[in-house]
């Protein structure tokens, strides 16, 4: 398993979160070659979200249809994550959404609010109007 660093940018100079594991972890490699990769930090999806998504919109969705949670989530991603620009030979690549980011995940989850309200009839509750299961 290869640890991920995590830090910021200032002045032209990297500032480690954890400098000193940082370190620890490069003296194993002491006389080697290796790489680096500096990359944005992407925000993923937050627990809440998470939360939400599980707890009011799948089970909801899923008990309207007489799905299981995880029949659900799957029909749920074959529809709303689809990457249709990446359909060829007859295959078809969904995005899963434990690698979404906040943002996208918002997306994703605001249509199929929208589609549960337009074509089930099913009115689903934002975070803040109800109080939501915890997931562990």
């Amino acid at each position: 398993m290869t640890p991920i660093f995590q830090g910021r940018i200032e002045k032209g100079k990297l500032i480690l979160e954890t400098p000193n594991r940082f370190r620890v972890y490069l003296s194993k490699h002491e006389g080697k070659p290796v790489e680096i990769i500096v990359r944005k930090k992407k925000s993923q999806r937050s627990l809440n979200q998470n939360n939400w998504y599980w707890s009011c919109i799948v089970a909801m969705i899923s008990d309207y249809l007489g799905y299981t949670k995880e029949e659900c989530h799957f029909a749920l991603r074959e529809r709303f994550a689809r990457n249709r620009e990446r359909e060829r030979n007859g295959l078809v690549i969904t995005e899963s959404t434990a690698t979404m980011d906040t943002v996208r995940f918002a997306k994703y989850c605001d249509e199929i609010v929208r589609w549960s309200e337009e074509f089930l009839h099913l009115y689903i509750p934002k975070p803040g109007e109800i109080e939501l299961n915890n997931l562990d």
